[in-house]
């Protein structure tokens, strides 16, 4: 059982402030996260949240263009942000006695970032952007993926449907007035929790963060996200190929299962660590060394924490091996699970592996900030950090056993497979009893 010292604390104006003080080493690290994502983008305006990733570093009031880096960088810190489909972080690990300068840097933006935005600035980052999906979407091999099979996973109505990154026809239309709205509407400190972790005192921490945090008025109130429940399971199996500009076939088989936090989440994600994580685990061991049919394969959790979560097995071909070969390998690894269940051993490796990354995790500053915020975000409780191994080791094979045959059947999947252009009209259809 851990026991890291957490402190929690709420300003008047909402802000939630979490603490957790550790005088190892020299360090400082804060992690503010936004409650916000492209789960609350409205359609017509999507791209939003990724978008301003790249605005709260373009300057506030007092900072200028990009000297949020340079200061930071200057002082011997590091920084960055990132964007999730329910969630928005900034975060600084800097020299102990920096704090005050990455508080002041986040309060300058949160409450004064609307005087420096400009036309200029948005019209920039909104190229950057669309230079980024090019990048990472349009001309990385298998890069659609990434909005391909939510889509397929979620109605088009449900917020998790549409794609992170959101459409270049919303970002090109987007007028000044609507990216400053949805900076006044979702930017405050009431739709925020700012994590700080390592070398600090309590006290003095809390001091400077009401100084500079505390004169920040709360917001209107976040609006409500539409409805996120979905069946329990999709129903039926859907499939999708798609033949496209790639060296061999890859594909993605996602199972719809309950979201991130819940009871039953824990067997399906420790299962998903049986079945891909590292190489002693089935899909790696059955598909690169025992068939060798793969040239990587893996499963894991998207993490989703409302309506439903995705455990995903994720497996690319070698060169010149069919689709049907390798979804038929990997079909065989998943019914074998569900017939015969997870041995002793094999829940004592994934059980082991997940304790190591969490631990080793937990052991930086910038990731235990990183991991109260995330907790006090999705689960009004950071303290649950303190008890998450636990809900882990809680899980029996017998478990593990009943969450395959469970969740893992023909009615609760969706296949997204890639395959060269030459190879798309190959039979590409696994026989799902292929055990």
């Amino acid at each position: 059982m851990l026991h890291l010292p957490i402190e929690t604390h709420t300003l008047p104006n909402g802000l939630r402030v979490v603490l957790s003080e550790d005088h190892a080493t020299p360090i400082v690290a804060v992690n503010l996260w936004y409650h916000v994502g492209s789960a609350n983008e409205r359609e017509g305006r999507t791209g939003f949240a990724h978008l301003f990733e790249h605005m709260l570093f373009q300057g506030s009031e007092h900072v200028g263009a990009n000297e949020h880096f340079e200061f930071v960088q200057r002082a011997g810190g590091t920084l960055n942000g990132s964007t999730w489909l329910d969630r928005t972080n900034y975060y600084e690990t800097l020299p102990a006695h920096q704090l005050e300068l990455a508080l002041w840097l986040e309060a300058d933006r949160m409450g004064r970032l609307l005087p420096a935005m400009t036309q200029e600035k948005l019209d920039t980052q909104r190229d950057v952007v669309k230079n980024e999906r090019r990048w990472s979407v349009d001309n990385q091999p298998y890069g659609t993926w990434w909005e391909r099979l939510p889509a397929l996973c979620f109605p088009p109505e449900h917020p998790f449907h549409h794609s992170l990154i959101g459409s270049m026809d919303d970002l090109s239309a987007a007028s000044l007035e609507d990216v400053a709205e949805f900076f006044r509407t979702y930017y405050t400190p009431d739709n925020a929790v700012l994590g700080i972790a390592g070398d600090f005192d309590p006290a003095t921490a809390m001091a400077l963060v009401e100084r500079h945090f505390g004169p920040i008025p709360r917001g209107a109130g976040r609006p409500p996200l539409p409805p996120m429940a979905v069946p329990s399971r999709f129903g039926s199996w859907t499939r999708d190929v798609v033949d496209d500009d790639v060296a061999a076939a890859r594909s993605f088989l996602a199972f719809r299962i309950p979201p991130c936090g819940d009871d039953a989440w824990y067997a399906l994600s420790l299962l998903a660590a049986v079945l891909g994580s590292g190489e002693g685990a089935r899909l790696p061991r059955a598909l690169l060394r025992e068939q060798r049919i793969a040239s990587d394969a893996g499963a894991f959790t998207f993490d989703l924490t409302k309506g439903a979560d995705l455990l995903i097995c994720d497996a690319t071909a070698r060169s010149g091996v069919p689709l049907a070969t390798l979804l038929e390998a990997v079909l065989r690894e998943v019914e074998r699970l569900r017939r015969d269940g997870v041995t002793a051993a094999e829940r004592d490796r994934a059980l082991a592996l997940l304790e190591a990354s969490w631990l080793l995790q937990l052991q930086s500053a910038g990731q235990r900030a990183d991991k109260l915020s995330q907790f006090a975000t999705y689960f009004g409780d950071p303290r649950r950090v303190n008890d998450e191994l636990a809900r882990y080791q809680a899980v029996t094979t017998a478990a593990l056993h009943a969450a395959a045959r469970d969740w893992l059947g023909e009615d609760n999947r969706v296949s997204l497979s890639y395959v060269p252009r030459e190879a798309a009209a190959a039979p590409t259809t696994a026989s799902p009893e292929a055990a």
